[in-house]
């Protein structure tokens, strides 16, 4: 049954220009669903807009803070909207990094030691012995994330780059992986292949920046480890619709022990070729099929 949607895009987020291409992306295949649909450039006028087109649902395009962080989420609930992916307490759990990685320790999840330091104690060594990653406390797609391999690798870098705060995590050697969850249910594995180095966001986004291969060449061992804790991590921060949990497999470690849970992300790319789609079209899911189900899937927390 055709829907009113209002695609949710853009922002102000570090990560807007990527969500335009998600929202662009989503669009056109609601549109060829023959759903009315409005496509809202989110800004300070955002609830004028969504009370003008009285959309039946809204679909989150949006990615990093404010449409990712449970700040959407909240007015959408207000307005009593049904919308697309996680509500608001999940959206703030799993931006919240330190927040979300303190849950899943609490459920017996292996993650990456990690702690939280002011910029400068990061910047000088003092948080931990390299090797290590520094990222903001709550951003997504890789946005200000740094691999520091050796002592004084970054003190040459601008303050004024980074939040007061920042998440210091110890890094895991090896290969990244990926894991779509939609509905609870885990849909496959992708290993990701930066094209030089580190999975960054220039890697993560730009052309030829790395290769994805699906479903990732794992054992079977490894291959259900990384999709059962994709799932627990999920329903620990109580996600809803689809999510894309991150990994990194330290491969010299026997088995799953090697397994390391980074994040969740609760608005995972939707482009046609972003990785959730990916998965889904591995599993004869087709993106229209895919966004058609997350709309169906939309709803409110009252």
């Amino acid at each position: 049954m055709a829907k009113r949607i209002a695609v949710l895009m853009g922002g102000r987020s570090a990560e807007r220009e990527i969500s335009l291409i998600s929202g662009a992306a989503v669009a056109d295949a609601l549109i060829a669903g023959g759903n009315d649909v409005t496509l809202i450039d989110v800004g300070p006028g955002v609830a004028a807009e969504l009370a003008d087109c009285k959309p039946d649902v809204a679909f989150n395009a949006l990615h990093g803070r404010f449409g990712e962080d449970g700040c959407i989420q909240g007015l959408l609930e207000t307005m009593e909207i049904p919308y697309t992916h996680s509500g608001v307490l999940a959206s703030a759990l799993a931006m919240d990094k330190p927040t979300a990685l303190t849950l899943f320790a609490e459920a017996g999840i292996r993650c990456p030691e990690g702690v939280v330091a002011t910029w400068d104690d990061a910047r000088k060594g003092g948080a931990m012995a390299p090797p290590y990653v520094v990222k903001p406390t709550n951003e997504g797609s890789s946005v200000g994330v740094i691999l520091v391999t050796e002592d004084g690798a970054i003190d040459d870098l601008a303050g004024d780059d980074f939040p007061e705060k920042v998440l210091v995590e110890r890094f895991i050697p090896g290969r990244e992986l990926t894991v779509a969850v939609m509905g609870g249910s885990p849909m496959g594995v992708t290993e990701i292949k930066p094209a030089a180095g580190f999975y960054d966001y220039q890697a993560k986004y730009a052309e030829g920046g790395s290769v994805h291969v699906v479903p990732a060449d794992l054992s079977d061992v490894v291959f259900e480890a990384c999709m059962n804790t994709a799932a627990a991590a999920h329903d620990r921060l109580g996600c809803r619709g689809v999510s894309r949990a991150d990994f990194r497999y330290d491969d010299s470690q026997d088995g799953a022990t090697g397994v390391y849970l980074l994040e969740i992300n609760t608005q995972p790319g939707m482009t046609r070729t972003s990785l959730v789609p990916e998965i889904a079209a591995a599993n004869g899911m087709e993106f229209g099929a895919l966004v058609d189900w997350m709309v169906e899937d939309a709803g409110c927390q009252r």
